[in-house]
């Protein structure tokens, strides 16, 4: 009877392990800042809906001082497909300031570093796949 409530125990403890959601970190550091005024403003995404400029509609977001060395760090996310979106906030208006016809002002860029064509990178060309503890990005500003 001990064995049977042994192997019992056992057994749950193994399914629990299973059904637990594993998470990893996903690790960006920004390169190729024009200067070090401002505020680097970096949002991660789990669908394409507000990609890459709407970060009210990101799963999360987090600024950090402009500068060499700039680094954010998400934690505890489970494994799937993302997309991250970085601003650098130059004057610091929690906004991307454009031309009088659209173009950006400020810097910009997106996971995977897609070229820049017409318009903002998309959702698709962005994603990266979490799937280990941590994947470290590269992300390169854009200025024009």
């Amino acid at each position: 009877m001990l064995a049977l409530l042994l192997l019992a125990s056992a057994s749950g403890s193994a399914q629990a392990e299973e059904t637990k959601t594993e998470t990893g970190v996903i690790r960006v550091s920004v390169d190729k800042l024009r200067n070090s005024k401002g505020v680097i403003g970096v949002a991660i995404y789990q669908a394409k809906q507000g990609f890459p400029d709407r970060p009210e509609r990101a799963l999360e977001g987090r600024s950090v001082a402009a500068g060499e060395g700039c680094e954010v760090v998400f934690d505890n996310l489970p494994y799937g497909v993302y997309a991250v979106s970085v601003l650098h906030d130059e004057n610091g208006n929690h906004k991307m300031d454009k031309t009088f016809i659209g173009i950006p002002k400020e810097g910009f860029g997106t996971s995977n570093n897609p070229k820049i064509r017409r318009g903002p990178p998309s959702f698709d060309e962005s994603l990266v796949k979490l799937e280990c503890r941590e994947l470290a990005l590269k992300i390169n500003m854009n200025y024009f």
